[in-house]
């Protein structure tokens, strides 16, 4: 297939975010996307998805990040009603893995109801792969015949990319971040599985990524790699598909 997605994480964090992933996704190399359902910039982030019907939309299932949708899952949040902090799950931890299926259930169906048909799931800071939590997160990809960020071990029944690439934010700070090396690595990688996701975290900056992200300036030369105007080309001539998850 040589299909090569390239996915842009936090979509509906904020306005700056979201015109940052559309940029990308209008005059760069992003083909899909990930979108959080509990932050301030969904309603934009449903819009700009809306006017970009091509653009894949996936869910960034959040549980580290603002408040969850639902009001009556206790063991998500603290004690002003926030999700817990990725520092929370980096230890011993323990959540009522019914909250968790609702919550992030509820997540998806917010998503559906807003006109947009989700193409595949993934986790705001990579919760899914936690070895307690993933059985609900694919438990939740089965249900919704999703395919799924390959950066686990997964079951066999769920489909996703064969490879993931998650470096590429890194080095986002040098010019032209795919040298021949690296580039010549990443199609060898599409060719050899036939599919690869690489991960991207482009973005302008705001108060609201500047206040509530630990990422932030990097976001800004991450967008401006993307749209570096020889990969289209590039792609094209080793006869890489760019798509999104709908294409596997």
């Amino acid at each position: 297939m040589n299909l090569l997605i390239i996915n842009a994480d936090d979509y509906g964090y904020c306005a700056g975010i979201n015109r940052g992933i559309i940029d990308g996704y209008q005059k760069g190399v992003i083909t899909s996307t990930t979108l959080m359902p509990v932050m301030p910039g969904f309603d934009q982030a449903i819009e700009f998805a809306k006017e970009n019907p091509k653009l894949g939309v996936g869910i960034h299932l959040t549980l580290t990040c603002n408040r969850p949708l639902l009001s009556n899952v206790p063991s998500l949040v603290n004690e002003q009603g926030y999700f817990h902090k990725i520092t929370y799950y980096e230890k011993d931890f323990s959540i009522n893995p019914d909250d968790l299926y609702r919550e992030w259930q509820a997540q998806i169906e917010k998503v559906i109801a807003s006109g947009i048909k989700p193409d595949h799931l993934d986790s705001h800071h990579h919760v899914h792969v936690i070895k307690s939590i993933t059985p609900i997160f694919e438990k939740l990809a089965k249900e919704y015949h999703l395919p799924v960020r390959g950066n686990y071990e997964k079951s066999p029944a769920i489909k996703s990319t064969k490879r993931f690439y998650g470096n590429f934010d890194s080095l986002s700070r040098t010019k032209d971040i795919w040298k021949p090396f690296e580039l010549s690595n990443l199609i060898e990688d599409v060719k050899t599985y036939g599919s690869v996701e690489v991960m991207c975290h482009p973005g302008y900056l705001d108060t609201d990524i500047l206040e509530g992200s630990s990422l932030t300036t990097n976001r800004t030369y991450t967008l401006r790699e993307l749209q570096n105007s020889h990969y289209p080309q590039f792609f094209q001539n080793a006869q890489i598909q760019l798509g999104t998850f709908s294409d596997l």
